[in-house]
């Protein structure tokens, strides 16, 4: 049902944590908006995938509030049906902690719930254009 897993940290700074990362020798591979400070960058190193989130876009976005004690990361699984996937999460008895909703222009459609630890997985469906 998911594919491609990856990890997002939250920032208050995505540009500078990115530029840590590409010293590191991740090399980046998605950033949104292209032309003015991003909220959200995705970089990969050997097939492994960290997104780099602002803080300040949580709240306003997707309904999150990434804050509090200890560091905010969130596990990513791509799907093909993220309506379907955050039901059946739901169904499972995963607490829902943003429900789906378009994203990016519908480009994407996202959903978060928690684990059993109240860690956040985020559901994302790539969408195809036109």
């Amino acid at each position: 049902m998911f594919t491609n897993p990856q990890i997002n940290l939250y920032t208050a700074d995505p540009s500078h944590l990115a530029d840590f990362y590409r010293g590191l020798g991740f090399s980046e591979t998605f950033r949104t908006p292209r032309d003015s400070d991003p909220i959200h960058i995705e970089l990969a190193l050997d097939g492994f995938v960290i997104g780099i989130a602002a803080t300040a876009s949580a709240p306003s976005h997707h309904g999150l509030q990434p804050s509090g004690e200890g560091r905010w990361i969130e596990i990513v699984l791509w799907a093909d049906d993220t309506d379907g996937a955050y039901a059946a999460l739901l169904a499972g008895g995963a607490p829902g902690l943003s429900p789906p909703h378009d994203w990016l222009d519908g480009r994407s459609r996202v959903a978060w719930v928690a684990d059993p630890d109240g860690n956040p997985l985020q559901l994302v469906e790539k969408r195809r254009q036109g």
